[in-house]
């Protein structure tokens, strides 16, 4: 399996009257990968993929997939509160192509670390697919712990973690307990890129490169080289922009943006609802000094 690193996308699902727009989807992925992107990832929170039916999942996936051809990673959204449920999501993954899966942890549960660990060690003994755990406390109300982590990569259950708290010494914890290269380290917050990487992360899943995708590339690139000063200079660029992106909850911002850049409709699903006049017109002039050509 090619290496989980790199400047990756949680790619938009863009939507058109009620329906998954797939046309926009395919033109967006191409676009992605001109601009130097690295993985496309369909079917996350940006995606919207708790709001898709089964059948729109397989389709997002398949259509992304099939643009992709081998040019990029695809790491599937395919997580579920219910182990049974997340088990056949990576099942499905596995069947349409994808790289790998990309797996929350248990939301509303609130599942113990037993359970955690027992939730990803069910899916890799049923899927025997490579699973990144995706660890966003904000959004489940549950947190895997830097011990856990490293009980699941000692069995060979996981290829690698998104992990979204934005906390550096979380971060060296798990180089710590569960070894520099042993898994991919993916970082799940935009605003925190070059410390993450500096403290021993491999790439970063995006929510902004769904808008300035070389941009993003470029901040990997220097991070990842040791260019710290052109680095911090990329990050701090784009700090505003990044802020804008959740200035109301994810990804209505971004829906937005995309939509201003003319590249898909801005359409949510509920219970999300369009961002309010004030939140898209910070948005926008966000975009205009970030440098962005506006349709």
């Amino acid at each position: 399996m090619r290496r989980l690193e790199g400047s990756m996308v949680a790619i938009v699902t863009p939507m058109k009257d009620g329906a998954v727009d797939l046309r926009a989807l395919r033109e967006l992925t191409e676009w992605q990968l001109a601009e130097g992107t690295d993985g496309i990832v369909p079917c996350g929170t940006t995606g919207e993929g708790v709001t898709l039916t089964v059948a729109e999942r397989a389709d997002v996936i398949r259509t992304v997939v099939e643009t992709v051809r081998g040019r990029a990673l695809v790491i599937a959204g395919a997580g579920s509160n219910a182990t049974h449920e997340a088990i056949e999501s990576v099942k499905l993954a596995r069947s349409l192509g994808a790289d790998a899966a990309l797996v929350v942890t248990p939301y509303y549960n609130k599942p113990t670390q037993e359970g955690l660990f027992r939730h990803y060690q069910a899916i890799w003994e049923a899927t025997r697919f490579p699973v990144v755990a995706y660890n966003v406390p904000s959004r489940t109300s549950v947190d895997l712990l830097p011990e856990t982590v490293a009980r699941l990569a000692k069995a060979g259950a996981i290829a690698g973690i998104k992990e979204a708290t934005a906390n550096m010494d979380r971060q060296v914890q798990l180089v710590e307990k569960v070894g520099k290269d042993a898994i991919a380290y993916l970082s799940g917050d935009d605003f925190t890129v070059l410390p993450y990487i500096a403290c021993g992360g491999h790439g970063v899943i995006s929510v902004i490169a769904n808008i300035a995708p070389r941009a993003m590339k470029e901040l990997v690139v220097a991070a990842r080289s040791g260019d710290l000063a052109g680095a911090l200079a990329k990050q701090a660029a784009m700090a505003e922009l990044n802020r804008m992106m959740f200035v109301e909850t994810n990804p209505g911002p971004v829906k937005a943006a995309v939509a201003l850049l003319g590249r898909a409709g801005g359409e949510l699903r509920l219970p999300l609802a369009p961002v309010s006049e004030a939140s898209l017109a910070k948005v926008r002039d966000a975009m205009v000094r970030f440098g962005l050509k506006l349709a």
